[in-house]
């Protein structure tokens, strides 16, 4: 039941407006292989991101979606609940004290199966459209389960669904795919060990620069959720984090 209400959503009730209103493009679609598992490791600039994404994936993508999904009361929390249950997605509690190991253990039943899982390794939405500092769960999960990493970018897709709008604009969207990384052998080309616990942040680095390249965008090396955080505190950005404006 769960593919078929995916399959509805891609291809009649949400898939066809957005190839229409945003004319989304994927370069580097060869990348995603047409079997087996992988992650993909992706930009993410708007919530829109994992709509435009599956509408044109020729695989089915399941992403890690917050536990509040499936637990918000009310009607809305109900609606979010079915939603997100219907197209199988995984609940994931990011405040959980094993936060981590709940999410590599979601993300091997997904793998396992041979399918592929999606994740955005900055954690959350860019507040500014720069590539921030990415997390090091997508590299855990793909040396854990050596499965390869394709990195893609998502371009426009900020214009078209800005921060606080639910109705996306009629702005292109592009998505631009890069070669898969082999997380193993990367770090083992570093001389450090894939099961080591320094084999992480090395990966995710290297990941995050790719995607810097692919977006286009300049680097940012802080945490997006702290820009984030001290933005809503009323204090800016932090020092050595403030986009250029010339």
């Amino acid at each position: 039941m769960e593919k078929q209400w995916y399959w509805m959503f891609k291809n009649v009730l949400i898939g066809p407006f957005l190839r229409v209103w945003n004319r989304p493009e994927m370069e580097g679609i060869e990348h995603i292989p047409t079997e087996g598992a992988a992650i993909v490791a992706s930009t993410h600039q708007a919530v829109m991101d994992s709509f435009y994404f599956p509408a044109l994936s020729p695989r089915n993508i399941t992403f890690p979606a917050k536990a509040e999904y499936f637990t918000n009361p009310g009607l809305i929390g109900r609606i979010q609940r079915w939603f997100f249950t219907s197209i199988g997605q995984i609940s994931v509690d990011r405040g959980a004290a094993d936060a981590g190991e709940a999410t590599l253990n979601a993300a091997r039943t997904v793998l396992d199966r041979g399918e592929v899982l999606a994740i955005y390794p900055e954690g959350t939405r860019s507040p500014d459209g720069r590539i921030y500092k990415g997390r090091t769960g997508m590299a855990r999960i793909a040396l854990a389960t050596d499965v390869p990493i394709i990195p893609m970018a998502m371009i426009g897709s900020r214009k078209a669904n800005p921060i606080g709008t639910w109705i996306p604009r009629p702005v292109k969207v592009r998505m631009k795919v890069g070669p898969p990384v082999d997380g193993r052998a990367y770090v083992e080309s570093l001389g450090i060990d894939p099961d080591s616990r320094d084999a992480a942040r090395p990966l995710t680095d290297h990941v995050m620069a790719v995607l810097t390249e692919l977006a286009g965008e300049p680097y940012v090396d802080v945490y997006a959720s702290e820009v984030k955080a001290s933005l809503a505190a009323g204090k800016g950005y932090p020092r050595g984090t403030e986009p250029d404006r010339g």
